[in-house]
């Protein structure tokens, strides 16, 4: 038996609060309450399973010790060994069918991912080309702007179309540019 003075020394254990008992109704609700039981320890580690493995069958032995002879007389224990030996391996020649199809698809799937990032990459570079152009016709359209305003600049006010000044205007001009005498002025009979 303990002695007294052991257990006055022992600090007592805190006592754990009841928990109300919860069946959970759905998925939902399952889940909930596994967060809610993380939640309360965030300190405490949360174990994530592996993934598992996929099934493969055992490796056909090295040495077989039983072989079976095809001699007279087997026992009908033999009928039961052989038929394991069977189910064993058509199992494994099913897998090796299944894994061969997978890997079948496989490749199937990774030359259509292929060709269709290649197609994706040729619409980006046909979309790419014409941004292009269009972005080139617009700076060529700015350019040709600018130019028509400077030259509008450097020219002759703004005269309206078919106006006798500017026929007299246009003669001044070229005739200080060919450094003749000017014309005379054009009177305007209508």
């Amino acid at each position: 038996m303990a002695s007294p003075t052991a257990a006055a020394v022992r600090p007592p254990r805190p006592k754990k609060e009841p928990q109300t008992l919860v069946i959970p109704k759905n998925a939902a609700e399952e889940q909930k309450l596994k967060l809610e039981r993380l939640m309360k320890n965030p300190d405490k580690a949360v174990p994530i399973p592996e993934k598992m493995n996929e099934w493969a069958p055992r490796p056909p032995p090295e040495f077989v010790r039983d072989v079976m002879g095809s001699s007279a007389g087997a026992g009908s224990g033999e009928f039961h060994v052989y038929r394991h030996l069977r189910r064993r391996e058509y199992q494994r020649q099913d897998y090796m069918d299944a894994m061969a199809e997978k890997q079948k698809l496989d490749a199937e799937f990774q030359k259509r991912l292929e060709k269709n990032k290649i197609a994706a990459e040729e619409q980006t570079a046909k979309r790419r080309k014409k941004r292009q152009k269009l972005k080139e016709k617009k700076l060529m359209a700015k350019k040709m702007k600018r130019e028509q305003k400077k030259q509008k600049e450097g020219s002759l006010p703004h005269l309206p179309f078919g106006c006798p000044a500017l026929s007299l205007m246009e003669q001044q001009t070229s005739a200080l540019k060919n450094c003749a005498r000017p014309a005379a002025p054009r009177t305007c009979m209508s």
